[in-house]
């Protein structure tokens, strides 16, 4: 994605499994809704989210793309560098998330935690110390 400005920037597209129609964990989670294109069935085709400029879109799954419970496993993990770890991963459990790894200070010089979203997506929360 590159804005206005011209700065590139990451942009990751996360696949949830097709007939979805509530994706509300992310908007709990602090993520704004730029945008959400439905198909004719009200489920889900593709959305633009945004968490502090940090933007992400949700796809139905297609093609040869699988989502983690269809794959049966993490298929990314997805890096949020924010200014409060322990805030963030609060607000993603409080929203439906689950706990793979509890906020910890690391030698390499980050903190980090790391979560479970309900449609299987590993999210690990961040910051340099």
């Amino acid at each position: 994605m590159t804005t206005k400005d011209g700065i590139v920037h990451f942009a990751p597209e996360l696949h949830i499994p097709k007939s979805t129609t509530d994706i509300d964990f992310y908007t709990r989670f602090g993520a704004t809704e730029n945008f959400c294109l439905r198909n004719d069935d009200g489920s889900i085709h593709v959305a633009e989210l945004q968490i502090s400029g940090a933007v992400f879109h949700l796809h139905e799954t297609m093609r040869d793309a699988l989502e983690p419970i269809s794959a049966k496993g993490v298929t990314a993990v997805i890096g949020l560098f924010v200014p409060d770890v322990e805030e963030m991963m609060q607000k993603a459990i409080q929203a439906g998330a689950t706990e793979i790894n509890p906020t910890t200070d690391h030698d390499y010089g980050y903190r980090q935690g790391m979560f479970k979203d309900p449609f299987g997506h590993y999210w690990q929360i961040q910051k340099k110390i």
